[in-house]
């Protein structure tokens, strides 16, 4: 693994090595930033062949490479305070164009690190470098980074842990300041193909309109778990002792699915979501979103909630997906597993097959369990962490977002594969968003480009052209089309002003559920419901006193999600489904913010050193 990471401990890599992390208190982990408040992090991408003796990567029986950072999956480790400032220098030893994403860093004035290609930057070419500055500033939690071309993702990623201000404590512990909660190495859910790239799959659904073919596993920190061949010396296991309390760090970072985790035997205390924190809740599962993050506490009680004493050393960590659209023909329906172990003297003697979360972990299709899970999410609301819900909006849009159609196109001696032999598509109020390809988006605006407006158009529609029935299952039957406009459309707001996103499933091609992303910005839920959104009736029910804080929202299937958050931060910055097929099909847009007057309310000169298309 290299040591590639400075602030990693030596004996930490180790035990990675071995499948197995251990176990450090907060104050240990954090060590390596009490110096200076800026962190210097070298991440060297190419392709990698995982070996059976290092990480295990014969997963599903099948060894093969992968584009890596570091030649780690999932990557490195960033650990940070609040307020502190990351410079991580890319050097892309590969063969493709990647840039990374600073998932939820709200990079303040400086959209030049953002990463998303074509929208803030070209790719970083073969060969080439380029150093990004993340500038932390509220964030306080988990967070995550990964690569933002194509499905470059599915092995390009890895989690960012903000710790507190020096001298500041975790708000869930400030009612127990004896109580010490320790780390669990951050729990990364992922996919993985078993014969196949996925960009390869990706540039295949792209040549013959038909949709990506699902992932053949779910995974746990790299590996599918104990139950599929080939996988069980590398499950990885997190080794606790009894009557300790720990900090469970979860990361979805599956490309196509939203995901379930429990842990058998032990309920988990909620205590953030997206690096903002919550007001505490216990649950015996989580929803994690495509995108999302969620801080949980599990206590390690050697008896279990009957007061008997733990007969079993070994508890099943496992996650599976959850997909709101069955009716597909074929979907991803495996289950992860990682292993929670007692360790200690006075750790349980059994040594059995571990425990399962059979009855606390939901079914694939549990769309009550998801939504009962999200409704409990609440901002902490406190002094210290406190809530500015914009009492009133200044800009409005209802945003429908669908999975579409376009024509097969490319001649006549072009075959399309997709529904009634066109290409499948993805659109937010009937716009199919195209990346440029000669220029980014952030470039041209910033410096007038003289062909902007052949770059991109700001007409973004505030609302779809017509209202109907949008969850309607018999929609497609009514004659209103599945087809969509294709565009590079974009909404430009001035600064200051309070934004409310409403987004709207709607049934073109089925209703499923949307994890709706925001670059730069957390926002608000105030709000959220099945069927149509009623704007005479339904803005009487938003929570304006504790809403959840986050940058990645699930949009309930066949319903509506609304947003709220004051656009003060300027800069080009990109909303999409985090979905990547959904990214790449079209359900996409673009804010820009525009500078305020103050110089701290305009946009940071770029760097000198920005990749060129």
């Amino acid at each position: 693994m290299g040591g590639v990471v400075a602030e990693s401990p030596a004996m930490v890599l180790r035990f990675l090595q071995l499948g197995v992390f251990l176990v450090f208190a907060v104050a240990a982990v954090s060590q390596a930033t009490q110096g200076s408040r800026v962190h210097h992090y070298d991440f060297l991408v190419s392709p990698s062949t995982l070996l059976l003796c290092l990480w295990q990567c014969f997963w599903l029986c099948r060894q093969k490479s992968v584009l890596t950072v570091n030649g780690q999956f999932p990557g490195p480790i960033i650990r940070a305070r609040r307020g502190d400032v990351l410079v991580v220098n890319v050097r892309n030893h590969g063969d493709k164009n990647i840039t990374i994403h600073w998932h939820g860093v709200d990079q303040p004035r400086n959209p030049w690190s953002d990463g998303p290609e074509y929208i803030t930057q070209c790719p970083i070419q073969p060969g080439a470098t380029f150093v990004y500055r993340v500038i932390l500033s509220k964030e306080e939690g988990t967070l995550w980074w990964h690569a933002h071309t194509g499905f470059d993702r599915a092995t390009v990623h890895g989690a960012v842990v903000i710790l507190p201000n020096h001298g500041a404590a975790f708000p869930f512990l400030q009612t127990h300041p004896h109580v010490e909660v320790e780390e669990i190495q951050p729990i990364i859910l992922g996919e993985w193909w078993r014969n196949d790239d996925a960009n390869v799959l990706l540039e295949e659904s792209m040549r013959t309109g038909r949709d990506v073919k699902p992932s053949d596993a779910t995974t746990i920190n790299g590996e599918p778990g104990d139950m599929f061949p080939c996988s069980k010396s590398g499950t990885f296991t997190a080794r606790v002792e009894g009557g300790k309390t720990y900090l469970l760090r979860v990361i979805n970072a599956g490309l196509t699915n939203d995901m379930f985790f429990a842990v058998a035997g032990h309920r988990l205390t909620v205590v953030a979501t997206d690096a903002r924190y919550t007001k505490p809740f216990a649950t015996d599962h989580l929803m994690v979103a495509s995108g999302q993050t969620v801080d949980a506490l599990l206590h390690a009680n050697l008896t279990a909630g009957d007061g008997v004493r733990r007969r079993r050393r070994r508890y099943y960590m496992a996650a599976r997906t959850f997909s709101s659209n069955t009716i597909v023909a074929v979907f991803n329906n495996s289950t992860a597993t990682a292993i929670l172990e007692y360790a200690g003297d006075d750790a349980p003697s059994s040594t059995t097959s571990p425990v399962f979360p059979t009855t606390t972990l939901p079914a694939v299709d549990d769309i009550a369990a998801a939504m009962a899970y999200t409704a409990r999410l609440r901002s902490l609301a406190s002094v210290e962490h406190p809530v500015d819900v914009p009492a009133n909006a200044d800009e409005r849009l209802l945003v429908t977002m669908a999975v579409n159609l376009i024509p097969c196109g490319g001649g006549a001696n072009a075959t399309c594969t997709g529904p009634h032999g066109d290409r499948l598509a993805a659109s937010l109020n009937n716009v199919s968003f195209v990346n440029p390809s000669g220029v980014d988006i952030l470039s041209a605006y910033y410096h007038h480009h003289h062909h902007r407006r052949s770059v991109y158009g700001d007409d973004f529609p505030d609302e779809p052209a017509s209202r109907f029935n949008f969850t309607d299952p018999g929609l497609p039957a009514e004659g209103l089309g599945p087809f969509t406009e294709r565009g590079t459309r974009v909404k430009v707001v001035e600064y200051g002003a309070a934004v409310e996103v409403v987004f709207q499933d709607t049934a073109v091609l089925g209703t499923e559920s949307h994890p709706m992303h925001l670059h730069g910005y957390s926002f608000y839920v105030v709000g959220r419901g099945i069927g149509n959104f009623d704007d005479g009736r339904d803005p009487a029910g938003y929570n304006l006193v504790d809403p959840p804080y986050q940058n990645t929202v699930a949009v309930p299937k066949g319903g509506w999600a609304a947003i709220r958050f004051r656009a003060t931060n300027p800069g080009v910055w990109f909303m999409h489904c985090h979905f990547d097929r959904h990214v790449v099909w079209g359900m996409d847009t673009v804010f820009i913010v525009k500078d305020g007057k103050d110089p701290e309310a305009k946009m940071m000169r770029p760097p000198k050193n920005m990749p060129k298309c």
